[in-house]
């Protein structure tokens, strides 16, 4: 799976004869190829395809990437280089490049000694990830469905005196060993008090009886990330705990809803956020409804406040309302949705009614 064709048929109506890819995601998504950090570059010009990298990547690259020429960065005949030769060969004269993304030390390196007009365009690529085409939409799906069968495993092993690192730890386990590549994101596994940070790191604090123990994890598959929240209580629950989860889950479900292609991202994040603030919560709420998902774990479009634009059918987003009582409590439900003109799929299927474990 690789979008360069994609890629190319746009250049045309930003005025551009190629596209320069340095960041590690849009190389992704444009070979379907992943290489750590700064180890290789793609460049997409409007008939021909070109991906460098050095001797460490170079034969995998070759392996994996299809519809490009795969050439290997060597000591005096580095990226600058390869670069020059391909744009010569398409008459290539102006080139987009990620400046969202590059640091200023490269791209003075690329604007001295490219023989091309450098133009930013990040949006373009920006553009193009929001909206998943079918194959894309399976593979996160994949993901989805490995991170569940984590959950399924690790609900059956939280109990008092268990540690929130070591459900961590089982978390990550268990999501590689049913076939995860990476994992999306550190996971976030909080109880009891620590639940009233929304993104606390798991310590060595044991799960008590008559808490709420909150896990934030996803993992990679062929590149693309999965991402889900539950919420569970063990033992037992208090009114206030139960009152604070059902607010939770009904806004949950009120966002979800609401969201569709053509409807803005404030609309959305407004249906849930109204009910946590009819509840009487609305400043226990401080994040965002949701964000995108796809090759990296926070992308665009969101459904936050701030975001006046339609969402476009095809975008996939997280659906993440949560309530945050300081020092006390926490609790966030999570699914993650693909848009569509009439509505969205809500394509996690782990159970979110109040868990007592």
């Amino acid at each position: 799976m690789n979008h360069f064709n994609q890629i190319a048929e746009v250049l045309e109506s930003q005025n551009l004869d190629a596209m320069l890819l340095t960041q590690e995601a849009n190389r992704f998504y444009a070979s379907g190829f992943h290489s750590s950090g700064t180890d290789g570059v793609a460049l997409v010009t409007k008939t021909k395809n070109y991906y460098f990298t050095d001797s460490r990547y170079t034969e995998a690259a070759a392996r994996h990437i299809q519809n490009a020429v795969i050439s290997e960065a060597k000591p005096g005949r580095g990226y600058v280089t390869l670069i020059n030769e391909a744009l010569a060969k398409q008459g290539a004269k102006r080139g987009g490049f990620e400046d969202a993304y590059m640091t200023v030390a490269d791209y003075e390196l690329y604007r001295k000694n490219l023989r091309c007009e450098l133009v930013p365009a990040t949006e373009l690529l920006l553009e193009l990830r929001k909206v998943k085409d079918a194959e894309e939409q399976e593979t996160m799906i994949a993901a989805q469905r490995i991170a569940e069968r984590a959950l399924g495993d690790i609900l059956k092993e939280i109990r008092p005196g268990v540690t929130e690192k070591e459900i961590a730890a089982r978390l990550q386990y268990l999501m590689l060993h049913y076939g995860a590549e990476n994992m999306s994101f550190d996971p976030i596994v909080v109880s009891g008090p620590n639940g009233s940070l929304p993104h606390g790191v798991p310590s060595e604090k044991a799960i008590q009886s008559g808490e709420f123990v909150t896990m934030d994890f996803g993992c990679i598959y062929h590149g693309y990330c999965s991402d889900m929240t539950r919420t569970v209580a063990v033992g037992s629950v208090t009114d206030e705990m139960r009152r604070v989860y059902e607010t939770v889950l009904v806004a949950q479900k009120a966002g979800i809803a609401a969201a569709a292609a053509g409807v803005t991202g404030k609309a959305v994040d407004g249906a849930a956020r109204k009910v946590i603030e009819d509840a009487g919560y609305g400043d226990y709420f401080g994040h965002s409804f949701g964000h995108g998902v796809g090759v990296e774990i926070h992308e665009s479009p969101n459904a936050s406040p701030r975001n006046e634009t339609p969402l476009p059918a095809g975008a996939v987003i997280s659906a993440e309302p949560g309530i945050y009582l300081p020092g006390k409590l926490g609790v966030r439900i999570e699914d993650v949705l693909f848009l569509k003109d009439c509505g969205c799929t809500d394509i996690t299927l782990a159970p979110k009614n109040l868990m007592i474990l």
